[in-house]
């Protein structure tokens, strides 16, 4: 880790602490999609763009996993993942410091039981581009598409392995289109709603590789209810919350 380079060390609960930089931190985005991904004591898991390693973690904190790895393009981010999961004594994980569109003979393709990617939501040419390189790869897609990552993910899933995404609702019509003509079936569908009365932020996606046809949607996710937290995020943040 270049020691020039501030970092700080945040609690996840249960014992577990993550590091994090200016660059490399998480939202609530990326907590709600560790969730609604639902990992399994046997899955293969491999997080696109993991930066520093939130949704792994967030996993890994909960239950022991069979693998894990985590792909991100910034040696920054690479870093952190690697020196939380040290710390934490998380064998199973492994970090890899890669273009998602380069990752053959890196992972093997077509065993991945399960993909996350919180992605940039943003498309190339939209909004204006942060000239931060760094910020700007996180936040706009100048190094990968939606079309790229729905494309890797694809070939690192078997047969009947889930692809979990977050995303903005505008893109969801282009997002779901991009993972039939993949052969990646959309199964299941959550909007996330900041309280009663508001219009979506966010939209939680699972496609099933190979799957049948049949999209389930679920009752929207509401962050608060009263002017409090939501009993459901009050759930999802969980040992996260209590740690702070």
């Amino acid at each position: 880790m270049d020691k020039s380079i501030k970092t700080s060390k945040q609690p996840l609960g249960n014992g577990v602490y993550i590091y994090t930089s200016r660059h490399h931190t998480f939202g609530t985005d990326a907590v709600l999609l560790a969730d609604f991904a639902n990992a399994k004591q046997r899955d293969r898991v491999v997080d696109l763009g993991t930066g520093c390693g939130i949704i792994p973690f967030l996993m890994l904190r909960d239950k022991e996993l069979k693998s894990v790895y985590g792909v991100d393009i910034s040696k920054e981010a690479v870093n952190l993942a690697e020196k939380s999961a040290k710390e934490n004594n998380f064998f199973s994980f492994s970090a890899i410091n890669a273009n998602l569109n380069d990752l053959k003979g890196k992972i093997e393709f077509g065993k991945s039981t399960l993909v996350t990617c919180n992605p940039p939501y943003k498309a190339p040419k939209a909004g204006i581009k942060n000239p931060d390189s760094i910020d700007a790869t996180a936040r706009h897609e100048t190094e990968c598409t939606l079309e790229d990552i729905i494309k890797v993910s694809a070939k690192l899933l078997q047969t009947s392995g889930r692809l979990c995404m977050c995303h903005r609702p505008e893109r969801l019509a282009e997002l779901m289109a991009l993972m039939r003509d993949n052969k990646v079936e959309p199964k299941r569908l959550r909007l996330v709603i900041g309280r009663l009365g508001e219009k979506p932020w966010l939209v939680l996606v699972e496609g099933r590789r190979c799957g049948n046809t049949g999209l389930v949607i679920e009752p929207p996710l509401y962050v608060e209810e009263d002017g409090n937290l939501s009993k459901e995020m009050l759930r999802i943040y969980g040992p996260y919350k209590q740690g702070h």
